[in-house]
């Protein structure tokens, strides 16, 4: 039976010694890190010591050993850590708003030694090491899309490979002009309001619609048919969330 390891973690390379403690190793046949075999020395029942395989993916593996009587697993897990440049490969949420302090997990390689993490040239406000592809971050203020990377900031001497992080308002609708129009549509309107920059959606009511960005104040949208006599509700969107309260628009 295995009790314990020491170190509970080593390099994705491999080749570092381990030392497997238990009982009932006499006559051990076989040493597994997850499914991949193991060198190892026999030095007691209750002792031995094996050379860490190569890595097959950063996910903890149980450690196994067999004997004639059967195998037996550990019930502590054994963890590699990636032996390359600390970098990132993506951010989730990779959208958030100026006034940052939401969290959002950093995905990437070798992150288990990370010692900063870095919105452009702002540091995170905190950050928390899950596993070495895992960190958890909470966002500093900003503007604009950042690059998101870790130890040092994007592009200077250690920062590995680069996430992206854009920072976006909440976009809201203040007045239309014209607030209303022909029944058969077709007609542009102007869309007055804030953080409008990054819109991705306009809808008249249901239906969306086309639209060209002006500037972050205002967009012109071409306004769909609809029934005489009808209003509808007119709101936009970013990735990070949709206008409300939405404002009315009334078909002749």
């Amino acid at each position: 039976m295995v009790s314990g390891l020491n170190p509970l973690s080593g390099p994705s390379s491999g080749g570092n010694p381990v030392f497997i403690t238990g009982h009932g190793f006499t006559g051990v046949t076989r040493v597994r890190f997850g499914t991949a075999n193991a060198d190892f020395i026999f030095n007691s029942d209750t002792r031995i010591t094996a050379t860490a395989p190569p890595a097959s993916t950063l996910t903890p593996v149980n450690v196994i050993v067999t004997t004639p009587r059967g195998s037996s697993q550990s019930g502590v897990l054994y963890s590699y850590v990636s032996t390359g440049p600390a970098g990132v490969t993506s951010v989730d949420p990779d959208v958030g708003p100026f006034e940052g302090g939401n969290t959002v997990t950093v995905n990437g390689t070798g992150l288990t030694t990370v010692t900063s993490v870095w919105f452009g040239t702002a540091a995170a406000l905190a950050f928390t090491v899950v596993s070495d592809s895992e960190i958890t971050a909470t966002v500093p203020a900003g503007t604009g899309t950042v690059d998101v990377s870790v130890n040092a900031p994007c592009g200077t001497g250690g920062a590995g490979t680069c996430g992206t992080y854009t920072y976006m308002g909440v976009p809201s609708v203040t007045s239309l002009a014209p607030d209303h129009g022909p029944a058969f549509g077709g007609n542009s309107v102007v869309i007055n309001g804030s953080n409008l920059t990054d819109v991705d959606t306009v809808l008249f009511g249901d239906t969306i619609v086309p639209f060209t960005v002006v500037s972050d104040n205002q967009i012109t949208a071409i306004a769909p048919g609809g029934t005489s006599g009808e209003t509808v509700l007119v709101a936009v969107a970013n990735r990070l969330a949709s206008s409300s309260p939405a404002v009315p628009y009334t078909y002749d």
